[in-house]
């Protein structure tokens, strides 16, 4: 975490982490009630993951030229 703060601007880590983040406190404002704090915030962490990679295979797949076309 400490690494990817120093490394990214605040505008970087905006336009990046934003939406995921936004979206992973929704989800588990609405669906985690483990009854525990750690079960929460493990499964807000884990959502965030995997939002944020599927956000960032979405910008690869968007941003990828198409092949083959002339």
């Amino acid at each position: 975490m400490f690494e990817l703060l120093r490394s990214s601007t605040l505008r970087q880590l905006l336009a990046r982490q934003a939406p995921a983040l936004a979206l992973s406190l929704i989800v588990a404002e609405l669906f985690y009630k483990f009854g525990s704090f750690t079960l929460e915030c493990l499964g807000f962490l884990a959502t965030w993951f995997v939002l944020d990679a599927m956000f960032a295979q979405i910008g690869r797949v968007l941003s990828k030229p198409a092949e083959g076309k002339t």
